[in-house]
């Protein structure tokens, strides 16, 4: 969502400064290129250097020093940026931006932006609740500005309140989730799609269970990459790995939870990405206590529904359907006899022999298989990556787009 995004990062002058240093960097390890100007206030908590340094860029703080004819500063970083963050945002540049006060560089370069911006309050909470504040955050927000809730909790002054800085992963998902929303171009935008994850556990008593290696990385980065596309996601998954809040998460445990729930939702989905390592079998019968230690023990196992089998007997013509096939031998083989038999449009297929790649790696190598294309060798990169590339085929390929 943020690679390759210009982002104007202006800070002002609040204690939370020093939390705007990591924030800035996890900007920038999304991929971003980020150029900073500070406000006179905030250089007097942290040294522009420290943001010089880390961002590659020169820091603007003094809106005379145009150390180059050929442009105006803050209007050319006005003009430069997708888009622009004030973090922290204080009281005092708040009211300034609401009433379009141009005093300072950051002031001026905001009152020159028509690209988005994103703000993130930080102040003590009487401030932040004083009627003057509050009234101005109101005029931004009509204005299209997106005003963040502050967090609640201790504050520099030694008391608890709202109005601290909200914890770096916070930000930047509401921020994404911002930046999507300005976005009416996503290749799955009002798209819905089903993904499942993870893999599922058959309980044989309280305390046991048959499982297999899967994590659910795989399944959680094609959830994550369909929602940075523009689709509305709902993600069923058997894994206990986080997801955005603006993704819809239904978690189960067997392959029963899973099957009744991808069957409930399957009706109103337009993609569904089975990626989820479901078991096979389950145990017939389970133990309602734990089970005592035996000399021997003989489980009997029932087959469990085959939820990718029976989606494809009841898909419609313009849904897309996509599925996984982990081998150990015979890869081309059994993820074309899979294409067919599950009467799917993908199979995603992947060596889970080699320990490098696969169950429980942050990496994979994968192959496209359908059914009027070449195989298309993914080769072996980051999971999020693989995710990316099997949300755009599916996106190309879709009937409707």
């Amino acid at each position: 969502m943020l690679k390759g995004k210009k982002i104007a990062f202006f800070v002002t002058g609040g204690i939370a400064v020093y939390k705007a240093v990591d924030l800035m960097r996890e900007l920038i390890k999304k991929g971003a290129e980020v150029k900073v100007a500070m406000t006179p206030s905030a250089a007097q908590f942290v040294s522009p250097l420290t943001f010089q340094v880390l961002s590659k860029h020169k820091v603007h703080i003094d809106t005379f020093d145009e150390e180059t004819p050929e442009v105006v500063n803050h209007i050319h970083l006005a003009d430069w940026a997708d888009a622009s963050m004030v973090a922290p945002l204080t009281a005092n540049t708040l009211a300034k931006l609401a009433h379009g006060l141009a005093d300072n560089f950051v002031t001026s370069a905001l009152l020159a932006t028509t690209s988005p911006i994103f703000t993130v309050p930080a102040m003590n909470g009487n401030m932040y609740d004083n009627e003057a504040t509050q009234l101005n955050s109101q005029l931004l927000r009509g204005r299209g500005i997106y005003v963040m809730e502050p967090d609640t909790g201790f504050l520099a002054e030694g008391y608890s309140g709202k109005g601290r800085f909200p914890e770096k992963e916070r930000i930047v998902e509401e921020f994404e989730y911002f930046l999507r929303k300005q976005n009416t171009t996503l290749p799955l935008t009002g798209k819905k799609v089903l993904v499942t994850a993870g893999g599922t556990k058959e309980r044989i008593d309280p305390v046991r269970y048959l499982t297999n290696n899967s994590s659910g990385k795989m399944g959680h980065a094609v959830a994550e990459a369909a929602w940075q596309l523009g689709a509305d996601v709902t993600l069923v998954t058997a894994s206990s790995l986080s997801t955005r809040s603006q993704i819809k998460r239904v978690s189960v445990e067997s392959a029963l939870e899973m099957h009744s729930a991808v069957d409930r939702y399957f009706n109103e989905t337009d993609v569904l990405v089975m990626s989820a390592a479901v078991s096979d079998y389950t145990p017939e019968s389970t133990s309602d206590q734990k089970m005592k230690k035996q000399d021997q023990l003989t489980l009997s196992l029932k087959k469990n529904p085959d939820i990718l089998k029976e989606m494809g007997s009841k898909k419609r013509a313009n849904q897309y359907l996509v599925g996984f096939a982990a081998e150990t031998e015979k890869l081309e083989e059994y993820a074309q006899q899979k294409l067919l038999n599950k009467q799917a449009d993908m199979i995603v297929a992947n060596d889970v022999g080699k320990k490098d790649r696969g169950f429980d790696s942050d990496d994979n190598e994968v192959i496209f298989f359908t059914h009027d294309h070449e195989p298309k060798v993914i080769q072996l990169k980051k999971k999020e990556s693989i995710a990316m590339d099997i949300m755009h085929w599916v996106a190309d390929h879709l009937e409707g787009n």
